[in-house]
């Protein structure tokens, strides 16, 4: 299955950096999401070479890799150890905490609706062209908090706890900002600030692309190695619904809306392939180290 190029979101500003997405394969991106698919919760260090070797499985280079590993220590999302002239990584605690935290938002987006009161969150702020940075980081914050600019300098979710909005603005020192709570106003909807058909198109596409990998996989016909592609190529597409759909209620939605939909076909693809690609994943590590590669194990999206 191709990767559906839909926009992205900048991953949480608490925690630990994690890259964020790119058009095409980051290596970076490819490790975090790897080891937090297969190596989450272990504390055990893998080889570097046994990383590059997986990170190969998705054509990326071996000094591409090598790259990847040290800026992500350099970060702090992973920590190394050496056993004479080899290194080894593993995730960092907080960058694990990052992971969880945000995978468990991933995969709980479309399994029900969720209670609303129909009562919204309005954020407001006002700050100068010379401040791009600090704009850039509040909308990214915002965005990844479920919200979407109704117009410039208002933004509104029908979700996002206020209480944890005024936090965020005083963490930034915004003295222009104010946090409303505001049932439906006369005049634009509030609705209106997503782009309802942008993000059915989406949905859409997502279903009629991921067909042909559930008619593969119901036949038998789909291998290890393909399954550890496809399953991370699937992750990576359905994690950036959040920030399209940030889990709108259905009382505000289209009655034919089609997230639900969507979300029972990436459940279904996601743990179907699972046992087949750990199965890759171990067969790769055993190269390195067998005892290690025992240890690798898929996570469903009933346990993220």
């Amino acid at each position: 299955m191709a990767p559906i190029e839909i926009a992205s979101h900048d991953a949480p500003v608490n925690g630990v950096p994690l890259p964020r997405r790119q058009a095409g394969t980051s290596p970076q991106h490819l490790l975090v999401t790897l080891l937090g698919d297969y190596w989450n919760g272990r504390r055990e260090h893998l080889p570097s070479a046994a990383l590059v070797a997986l990170v190969e499985q998705f054509d990326v280079g071996e000094v591409s890799a090598r790259a990847a590993l040290r800026r992500l220590a350099r970060r702090g999302a992973l920590e190394s150890s050496k056993v004479g002239r080899n290194t080894y990584y593993g995730l960092s605690a907080s960058a694990t905490r990052t992971i969880v935290a945000s995978s468990s938002r991933i995969v709980s987006l479309g399994i029900e609706d969720q209670p609303w009161g129909g009562v919204w969150t309005v954020a407001t702020f006002s700050l100068p062209e010379e401040q791009r940075d600090l704009r850039h980081l509040l909308r990214s914050r915002l965005r990844w908090l479920g919200f979407a600019p109704l117009f410039d300098g208002v933004w509104v979710s029908p979700r996002a706890s206020a209480d944890e909005v005024r936090a965020f603005l005083d963490e930034l020192r915004i003295g222009s900002a104010a946090v409303l709570r505001a049932q439906e106003a006369v005049g634009t909807p509030l609705i209106s600030a997503w782009d309802l058909d942008e993000i059915r198109a989406a949905y859409e596409a997502f279903l009629a692309d991921t067909g042909p990998l559930r008619s593969r996989l119901d036949g038998g016909d789909v291998g290890s190695a393909e399954a550890l592609i496809a399953r991370t190529r699937l992750m990576d597409v359905w994690r950036t619904f959040p920030a399209l759909d940030p889990d709108l209620p259905e009382a505000v939605l289209p009655a034919d809306w089609p997230r639900r939909q969507a979300r029972a076909v990436f459940g279904e693809l996601y743990d179907a392939l699972g046992p087949l690609a750990e199965a890759r994943v171990r067969q790769v590590l055993s190269r390195f180290d067998p005892a290690l590669a025992a240890l690798a194990k898929h996570h469903t999206t009933a346990e993220w």
